[in-house]
């Protein structure tokens, strides 16, 4: 949907199976974005609780909630960084400098393997560019795609994100392999470095392939007029944080505020929630222009919801389940022990396979497809199942396996969970990107995007709180309560489907 102030939309040259060429940019410039993430993401809560190999040595709840706050930071900040591409810059200048900045923070957390002893002060720097740099780059290159596919067929649409999402899956294979296998078995920060290589790739690629892009991303003339004034806005927001970090650090320097990693992830998680409900009442109440565009909106309200949701169990790879791979899973084949890292790789392998597949079929299903609280629903149940599968694993779970990877489950049990999340996430995942473009006027769908990424990041953070718990909860009982939740979810989900159906006025 465009509102009258949307441009024209630009004619973009077709390319492989007729999608734009532009779209091969992305999925280039995604991929190893991706593969820097995620194969720097394989092994992180790894290097923090690691003691013998030079790692961190912290506590695994300490860990957990640095793990999740991180996630949650490159995620949240996805909605200043849309704001900043809507308001300032545009989004293809936008996806550039955060693609620079990201480099810039793998490379720090590399730090020490020229500058030994540096690797407190260049973890917490190098998170921190890598949480700009991302928030800046992740949901501006998504909304160049909805770009691309503007005037399209709802179908077509949907497929094209599925093709991106396939690119962004193949990075996310890739980087595991490589980067969390140098960094368990050579060194730690070896696997940071290989993951800032990742993304000076995928700068050469995006560079490379702007001409194709043929005007995608950037600002329009209403956008343009009011440059201006969003720099100055911006300023005086960047000079607030400035201030707000500064008074912080002085109350909990001085001890007058006592404040613990763990209680502030869980702080702030309920401040998101609050900030999120606010926010979305106020686009409603005073950007929108209608009420058709106020349903909609608040039909991205309950997809931010649902995404949360399924977050807070998906990335879960990352956190509890690498620390169950680690711990309690026999990896031993042939007496080789498999990187930890590794068996992230097994979700995006089933989406390289079945991402194709999947996108053929919303095509070929036309004006039989699932709706999009149905295919919500879907996914959220299927990652409860995924759960499940795991909680009945760690039932066999021998004693005294903890700590010996020869000793734990076998690794089918997660290749079986992976399988179910994978699916739930193919329902779920690229359907969301689409449709929060497509249900967005132009003029907010940066923000909107940002929203779309804001549940991903509450849904990163509530994950890291519970790997935290990992080590004091029994892995069954753990598992069981996450499947029981999304499970729950996706099923309000799916009764209420008519009810949201009617609240999109026939955006498919």
């Amino acid at each position: 949907m465009t509102d009258s102030a949307a441009p024209t939309a630009p004619t973009h040259e077709r390319g492989a199976f007729g999608h734009p060429r532009g779209l091969m940019t992305l999925f280039n410039t995604e991929l190893w974005e991706r593969f820097s993430y995620y194969g720097m993401r394989a092994f992180l809560i790894l290097y923090m609780t690691d003691v013998a190999r030079g790692g961190l040595g912290l506590e695994t709840q300490i860990s957990g909630a640095i793990y999740g706050l991180y996630t949650f930071g490159v995620y949240a900040l996805a909605l200043p960084g849309g704001w900043i591409a809507d308001r300032v810059i545009g989004q293809r200048q936008a996806v550039l400098i955060g693609g620079i900045v990201i480099a810039l923070g793998h490379f720090t957390l590399a730090a020490p393997l020229i500058i030994p002893g540096s690797d407190y002060w260049s973890f917490y720097l190098g998170l921190m560019f890598l949480v700009i740099g991302t928030g800046l780059l992740k949901p501006n290159v998504s909304a160049i795609v909805g770009d691309l596919y503007e005037g399209d067929t709802p179908e077509r649409r949907d497929a094209g994100f599925s093709i991106y999402y396939m690119g962004i899956n193949i990075g996310a294979f890739l980087g595991p392999l490589v980067c969390s296998y140098f960094a368990e078995k050579v060194d730690w920060h070896l696997g940071f470095s290989l993951a800032g290589i990742g993304m000076v790739f995928g700068l050469i690629f995006y560079m490379r392939g702007i001409p194709a892009l043929k005007g995608a991303g950037e600002l329009n003339e209403e956008a343009l007029a009011r440059v201006d004034q969003g720099r100055k806005q911006l300023m005086y927001g960047l000079i607030g944080t400035a201030v707000f970090c500064g008074a912080m650090y002085a109350l909990i320097a001085s001890g007058a505020l006592a404040v613990t990693v763990v209680g502030f992830a869980q702080a702030t998680g309920l401040i998101v929630v609050v900030v999120a409900a606010l926010y979305f009442g106020g686009i409603m109440a005073f950007a929108c222009r209608d009420k058709v565009e106020r349903h909609r909106i608040f039909v991205i309200f309950l997809l931010f919801i649902g995404a949360a949701m399924f977050w807070s169990g998906f990335e879960q790879a990352g956190s509890s389940m690498n620390i169950f791979t680690r711990d309690l899973t026999d990896r031993v084949i042939f007496g080789w022990e498999v990187p930890t890292g590794w068996l992230q790789s097994i979700n995006p392998i089933f989406i390289i396979l079945l991402a194709p597949v999947m996108g053929l079929l919303w095509v070929k299903l036309g004006a039989r497809n699932p709706s999009i609280p149905v295919k919500f629903g879907m996914g959220l149940a299927l990652l409860g199942v995924g759960f499940l599968v795991l909680a009945w694993g760690s039932l066999y779970v021998p004693e005294g396996a903890a700590g010996n990877s020869a000793v734990g489950v076998g690794m089918t049990w997660l290749v079986v969970t992976y399988f179910f999340h994978t699916v739930g996430e193919l329902a779920l995942s690229p359907v969301g990107l689409s449709s929060v473009t497509k249900l967005a006027p132009h003029r907010l769908v940066g923000q909107m995007m940002g929203t779309w990424f804001m549940g991903a990041a509450l849904g990163n953070l509530v994950a890291g709180l519970i790997a935290g718990r990992i080590e004091t909860l029994p892995p069954e009982q753990l598992f069981t309560v996450v499947a029981s939740i999304v499970i729950g979810s996706g099923l309000l989900f799916l009764l209420f489907a008519p009810l949201i159906n009617r609240l999109t006025h026939g955006v498919k």
